[in-house]
């Protein structure tokens, strides 16, 4: 286990761009040792840019980092030597096996060929692979692939883990075991900084989460106290007629004092709500204004809410995308 006195993370203003693009605009954070940091953010907000200037593989334009202490710029040899990364897309080779893979990093990761076979075969069992061990990658499914490629990353234990969306495109029990994965290497003294576009995954793992969007942090906390940023509890409506929209949420505005929030699909309205007793005579004022109401929810606000609140668009929305730069 990797002991520091320092936090994991410390970043402070980190700037880069590409071209006239500025891909990260200011990201400031910091994660503690042995903890789940989840960074949430919609495809193109500069999620896996900032993971790259943190693990050296991009220099910052501007601002700067410590991992454990050690600058990413002045000390990129020390910081490489603790930290791990798995990228979006799988670093490993499609022609050979996921025995022949494994070897392969243990060795150049300095490791005898004993120590090599052994954990080999830990990582394929631990990973479910066993069976898949001498099949070349190019006949695997895109989720054994992704847990090779974790398992890969996992070969020297390294203190800070970099997980760029590792279960996108997993189906949902193999997804439940790269979640119980990140949980045990935590508790093993890792700490691990995950990005992800699941709002659940993020609340399930993280012990704190910063939302970033279009290249700048704009929350950061528990997931607890992001959802309680945007009221003790949520109300959704779900009206008959689109076209009573704009009247609804003007009328929603005005009483409750708050933003409300249109979904995309532009017929169901969200709003933080405070006092919960207030909804039947919400209910009053729309049917006194003509509005039907097919449907209405009030509960606990989920991080989709707070999500929609904070950037006025769901964190599926791929609309300002970074392209490579990602």
């Amino acid at each position: 286990m990797y002991f520091s006195t320092s936090p994991a993370i410390e970043a402070e203003g980190l700037v880069k761009r590409f071209g006239e693009f500025t891909a990260v605009d200011g990201v400031s954070l910091t994660v503690p040792t042995g903890s789940v940091y989840g960074v949430l953010g919609p495809n193109g907000a500069g999620k896996t840019t900032t993971i790259r200037v943190l693990a050296t593989l991009l220099r910052p334009d501007a601002g700067h980092a410590r991992i454990f202490g050690h600058d990413v710029v002045a000390e990129p040899t020390a910081v490489r030597s603790l930290v791990g990364v798995t990228g979006q897309y799988a670093s490993v080779d499609e022609d050979l096996t996921a025995t022949e893979n494994l070897m392969i990093f243990s060795r150049l990761l300095g490791l005898s060929r004993t120590d090599a076979k052994r954990k080999t075969t830990d990582l394929l069992e631990e990973f479910a692979l066993t069976e898949a061990a001498n099949r070349p990658l190019k006949n695997f499914s895109g989720g054994m692939r992704r847990r090779l490629d974790l398992a890969a990353s996992l070969i020297s234990h390294p203190p800070l883990l970099f997980l760029d969306e590792p279960t996108t495109g997993l189906d949902p029990r193999t997804r439940s075991q790269m979640w119980d994965t990140i949980r045990r290497l935590v508790s093993e003294g890792s700490t691990v900084l995950l990005t992800t576009q699941y709002l659940d995954e993020a609340d399930q793992l993280a012990d704190r989460i910063a939302v970033i969007d279009r290249g700048r942090v704009i929350a950061d906390g528990t997931a607890d106290e992001l959802k309680a940023s945007v009221g003790t509890s949520s109300l959704q409506l779900t009206l008959a007629d689109r076209a009573d929209v704009d009247a609804t949420r003007v009328l929603l505005s005005e009483a409750l004092h708050v933003e409300v929030v249109v979904s995309p699909e532009a017929a169901r309205l969200t709003a933080p709500l405070t006092d919960t007793s207030i909804t039947p005579e919400l209910l009053i004022r729309l049917r006194d204004n003509g509005i039907t109401v097919d449907e209405i929810t009030v509960s606990k606000p989920s991080l989709d809410e707070v999500f929609l609140t904070i950037t006025g668009h769901g964190a599926d929305d791929t609309t300002d995308v970074e392209g490579s730069a990602a």
